[in-house]
């Protein structure tokens, strides 16, 4: 009886709210003189007859909302790529690591800093307008990734710290190891493990094993 009574409590209610001209129909609900969503005795909204789902207001049907997707942070922009000027002072200049080093070692040999004095030296004197060059030490396959890394490290290093030896500003040079990670030969036709007993191997790589030097920074110069 009670069920009965709160039916027809609700349809009466409908009844005067569609013939009351204190509500409209707005977006597919029943709405009040005050712009307020009519609700039945449940606290349910008042659907009219053409409510879609579409239709639905987050207010009265929150799970038939479409919820907007959290829009997604633009990734910073990349940092621009270090690179030297348009023209530089002079060109790369590349080093053959057995012009400057024993194998496998980091300590610039005699007839390797005549090389340096001549081909680096000269030109850093000569053309005071470059701020800043940059060394780059490579190493061959043979071995760790993690020893070549630090052998081209070091011969990175042991080139600025003579060059600072014969009076360039440590401010001048910068350094970056490479290790194997740019290899200008493969080598993959030789056979044997890549070991320092591999003399063919080590004499086939040898290209890889370099330091190279480049402008990195130059001051612009008025033509």
């Amino acid at each position: 009886m009670k069920n009965t009574l709160s039916k027809i409590s609700i349809a009466l209610a409908l009844a005067l709210a569609f013939s009351s001209s204190a509500f409209a129909e707005k977006e597919g609900y029943l709405i009040d003189s005050r712009a307020n969503v009519v609700r039945d005795n449940y606290n349910e909204c008042w659907r009219t007859g053409y409510w879609t789902p579409a239709m639905a207001i987050a207010e009265c049907d929150p799970d038939l909302v479409k919820k907007e997707e959290p829009k997604a942070e633009a990734a910073p922009a990349p940092a621009p790529a270090a690179s030297g000027p348009e023209k530089a002072a002079f060109a790369k200049i590349t080093l053959q690591a057995e012009t400057l080093f024993d194998f496998d070692k980091a300590v610039v040999r005699v007839d390797g800093k005549k090389k340096l004095d001549e081909e680096v030296v000269a030109k850093m004197k000569e053309y005071p307008e470059v701020e800043v060059v940059l060394i780059t030490g490579h190493a061959d396959r043979i071995g760790s990734d993690a020893y070549n890394m630090k052998l081209s490290e070091r011969r990175a290093v042991a080139v600025k710290d003579y060059l600072v030896s014969q009076g360039i500003e440590t401010k001048r040079i910068e350094t970056v190891a490479k290790g194997k990670s740019e290899p200008v030969v493969s080598c993959s036709d030789i056979k044997g493990k890549a070991n320092r007993h591999n003399k063919k191997l080590i004499a086939c790589l040898q290209p890889n094993r370099r330091v190279v030097v480049e402008v990195r920074v130059q001051k612009p110069t008025q033509d």
